[in-house]
């Protein structure tokens, strides 16, 4: 009954997801096609198992898991969906058509029915924790076996989960295995009413990244390239507005003292690539944009990193990292990519969404949470004026990620590989 009072408000707010896509649009060009699969509309063959994964971190995680999956049952038909033009991206370099794919429809009630009857599919595998009643619903009524990999669950949204329960409850009742990241968020779903024996922990599939060597032997041919071997270069992975000054602001200061330093900054978005430019130029800095093939030579104080599948490779390039959404509300982003390129990190005191991944870093003495802008132009400065600072801290981030591999092998288990 309460699904069905949540399908009908989703009908009546249906207009508004017009406006959004139309917002997007007019902010992203990558927004302004494709509009039929947000409704179900487009035309899908027929597939074994439908993996959705949200945006790119998400699908960065899954595309591992698809791989063995591929590998180890030959034949199989899989359809990946993604909710972002970013994940999107993803989706088609990895793999071409080799799968198919497309954008997991709006929950509303006849897209999602349409989805799951087009696709036939024999099992939906979710990443993290993106849940909808009505995708729940329309794939258990097909008999599809529901599995939520790598999954999520914060404090806060337990709680949420909790005071929803009526809508919540038979949605993840509904779940046939969930392979969580953590012993307290096992739990957390425990205590929502979920069998236990339907959870199992694994860890974090992030921690199974899997860089190629050569990726960072070509990063830092690309830094002896620009000239730039002997400059302190710096990464500003991720970064949103409300970050791009405070990045900005430490540089300035770090150039009293480095006046060769290079900052890489790479916003979250690609519709922000603009504003960024501005915010540089505004913050009187030397300016390269990767999209214009500028090339960050000696006097260059900042380069843009304003393109997409880049960002492994300025990580390899540099010599510190900080992981943005997390000077901000927002949550944040991956740590375990510059880790895994050696590099000491920095994030926010907003980083919930890595909670325990960036524990597990900073106890190792990996990482740094940096409580405001200050703070993190502090830590910027004693990593640029002292080496040995940088090489403990890469050393400690290669540790954890080699200790806590095994995530991929532990999942594909679950789901009976």
């Amino acid at each position: 009954m309460v699904r069905i009072f949540y399908s009908f408000l989703l009908y009546l707010l249906s207009p508004l997801l017009l406006v959004y896509l139309a917002l997007r649009a007019f902010r992203s060009p990558d927004y302004r096609g494709r509009w039929a699969e947000r409704f179900g509309l487009a035309p899908l063959q027929k597939t074994d198992v439908v993996v959705h994964s949200v945006s790119m971190g998400e699908t960065l995680a899954a595309l591992p898991l698809i791989r063995r999956m591929l590998e180890l049952r030959p034949g199989l038909k899989v359809t990946v969906t993604t909710s972002s033009p970013t994940g999107s991206a993803e989706v088609i370099k990895a793999f071409g058509d080799r799968v198919q794919h497309c954008y997991l429809p709006f929950d509303l009630g006849f897209a999602v029915r349409r989805f799951v009857k087009m696709l036939q599919s024999e099992e939906l595998i979710i990443m993290e924790t993106e849940l909808w009643p009505n995708l729940i619903a329309a794939a258990k009524a097909r008999n599809m076996k529901i599995s939520l990999l790598n999954a999520r669950l914060s404090q806060k949204s337990a709680a949420s989960y909790a005071k929803y329960a009526a809508l919540t409850g038979p949605m993840l009742q509904s779940l046939d295995r969930i392979a969580v990241q953590t012993e307290a968020e096992a739990a957390r779903f425990i205590a929502l009413g979920v069998e236990p024996s339907r959870v199992t922990v694994c860890g974090s599939l992030k921690f199974d990244i899997n860089i190629a060597p050569e990726r960072k032997v070509a990063a830092r041919a690309l830094r002896s390239e620009w000239g730039r071997e002997q400059d302190l270069l710096w990464v500003a992975g991720s970064v949103h507005p409300g970050e791009f000054a405070a990045m900005l602001n430490a540089h300035k200061a770090l150039l009293q003292s480095k006046p060769s330093a290079l900052l890489i900054m790479v916003p979250r978005h690609p519709e922000q690539f603009t504003n960024a430019a501005k915010a540089v130029e505004e913050a009187g800095l030397s300016l390269a944009r990767r999209s214009e093939n500028a090339v960050p030579v000696a006097g260059i104080q900042v380069l843009l990193g304003d393109t997409m599948g880049e960002l492994l490779t300025w990580y390899g390039a540099a010599d510190a990292a900080f992981v943005g959404g997390t000077l901000i509300e927002n949550g944040g982003h991956n740590p375990l990519e510059p880790a895994a390129m050696g590099l000491p990190v920095a994030v926010g005191p907003h980083h919930w969404d890595f909670k325990e991944i960036t524990g597990l870093l900073r106890d190792e003495g990996n990482l740094t949470v940096c409580d405001s802008p200050e703070g993190f132009s502090a830590w910027l400065h004693s990593m640029a004026s002292d080496p040995s600072l940088r090489e403990d801290g890469g050393e400690a981030g290669l540790k954890v990620v080699e200790a806590n591999r095994g995530s991929l092998k532990r999942q594909l288990a679950v789901l009976g590989y």
